[in-house]
């Protein structure tokens, strides 16, 4: 039986991660911040862990909850949006509030995670974005939620030669119907995890570090 952590697994694309995985037989690890999320976590039969990952006290303690444990494939899919444009700065309590979510958390979890990972010789998965693609970008929309996740496929490819036994991917998800997508969005939340899934069981090697989209293409020219 594989054993499967979702870290930020409250709602959205986390918890979708975690219904799949399970009703695939898979025993899964899946944090939220709040009761509300602890148990709907619960009721899909995960062992649920708190965790805040934009409070680094709280992520700091990750590894004692884990106390362990050999983790075949780990999900970072914490994340929180922001609006705005080049037009005008992010204030610094917003800029915080992005980069500690969606950066700092992911920075924190790793060297206590991939350790877990490692021992399964597993792979680990950051859901970024295809608007952190430097080479495509034709617009400032978003562009704190954009510099961090920018940030993140640079974080998982520069940590990826100290785990050499661990995969480790930034992993887009499309443009999926959730309330950070919006209702437009292409993807359901079920096809986008789906794809996800089957490309997390396809990485190879040669995938160590990459940026990848749901579907298992790369994103080349970052």
């Amino acid at each position: 039986m594989h054993t499967v952590l979702v870290i930020g697994a409250s709602r959205g694309i986390g918890l979708e991660f975690v219904r799949q995985y399970a009703a695939a037989g898979a025993r899964v690890i899946a944090t939220a911040r709040d009761g509300a999320g602890l148990a709907r976590l619960r009721e899909l039969g995960a062992t649920a862990l708190k965790v805040d990952v934009a409070d680094p006290a709280s992520v700091s303690g990750l590894a004692w909850q884990l106390d362990g444990e050999e983790i075949d494939i780990a999900l970072y899919v914490a994340g929180v949006w922001s609006e705005g444009g080049a037009t005008s700065p992010p204030t610094q309590p917003e800029f915080d509030r992005v980069m500690h979510a969606n950066v700092l958390g992911a920075m924190q979890v790793i060297p206590q995670v991939a350790p877990l990972v490692a021992a399964a010789q597993g792979r680990m998965a950051f859901i970024t974005s295809g608007l952190a693609q430097i080479s495509t970008v034709a617009s400032s929309l978003a562009w704190t939620y954009r510099v961090s996740k920018a940030a993140l496929n640079m974080a998982v490819a520069a940590a990826q030669p100290d785990y050499p036994d661990v995969i480790m991917v930034a992993l887009s998800p499309g443009w999926v119907r959730t309330d950070m997508g919006g209702a437009n969005a292409s993807l359901s939340v079920e096809d986008s995890v789906a794809a996800m899934r089957r490309t997390l069981a396809g990485l190879t090697l040669a995938d160590r570090g990459a940026f990848v989209g749901h579907d298992g293409s790369r994103f080349e020219g970052w």
